[in-house]
């Protein structure tokens, strides 16, 4: 369902950011239990799907609300179904008109996704929601943020705050999701390269084994006519002796 009009919930754009940052009903959390983003980097331009962690309640209070802000530059998201949420799209309209892919004209974006629990998630349990877009061709070496209210029945959380330049992301209370933007072809882990590098090695053992057993019959060959003429040099031999 899209709509046009403001939600409770909804959050504000540009400087009221920070100010909101600080705004944490029901005390603070544990810093190794933010609401999070579990994708470490993207590439620029590619289309990803993220996923948006909710490990827990405000403080021991259920979740009813799951309110996600989309930041400015992508322009169509489609969130994945959840069975235990309805899902909204808060559109807003564009400053001007775009053309997307297909040349068809858009005026407005999805500002923000709204996930509203039939059945309130219990403080000790977590969940995850999908969002589905395209991230920004010229967003390499940046990092997207998606603002995100956790309304719960008791209180809620501002997941809002992002951090100045310089200041490490983890001096924060409430940081809100995130998710490093990096050029394409740039976003292989260190492990993938180790994989690959014993996926190399590998081969190359493979291949050095298949040809050893192309080998092998050469060899085998080779030993059975020097084997012959052995033989036939020892029965060569005795002949003569016997003749004189």
């Amino acid at each position: 369902m899209r709509t046009q009009r403001t939600r409770r919930s909804a959050l504000v754009a540009g400087g009221t950011l920070a100010v909101a940052a600080g705004l944490v009903l029901g005390g603070a959390v544990a810093a190794n239990a933010h609401v999070s983003i579990a994708e470490d980097a993207v590439e620029a331009g590619a289309y990803e799907i993220l996923t948006v962690s909710v490990p827990h309640g405000c403080e021991g209070s259920a979740t009813t609300e799951v309110a996600i802000q989309v930041p400015e530059g992508i322009q169509a998201i489609t969130p994945t179904r959840n069975a235990m949420y309805s899902v909204e799209e808060v559109m807003e309209d564009l400053d001007a008109p775009i053309a997307d892919s297909h040349g068809n004209e858009i005026t407005e974006r999805v500002a923000q996704v709204v996930y509203t629990a039939s059945t309130p998630l219990p403080d000790g349990q977590r969940d995850t929601f999908e969002l589905s877009l395209q991230i920004p061709e010229d967003a390499a070496g940046s990092t997207l943020y998606f603002p995100t209210v956790q309304t719960c029945e008791q209180g809620e959380t501002a997941w809002v705050q992002i951090p100045d330049d310089g200041q490490d992301a983890d001096e924060l209370d409430s940081p809100a999701p995130n998710v490093d933007v990096v050029a394409p072809g740039e976003s292989s882990s260190p492990e993938q390269s180790d994989t690959a590098d014993v996926t190399t090695e590998t081969v190359g053992d493979q291949e050095a084994s298949a040809a050893s057993s192309d080998q092998m019959p050469l060899v085998v060959t080779a030993l059975a006519i020097g084997a012959i003429g052995l033989v036939l040099g020892v029965v060569a031999l005795f002949r003569g002796r016997n003749k004189a």
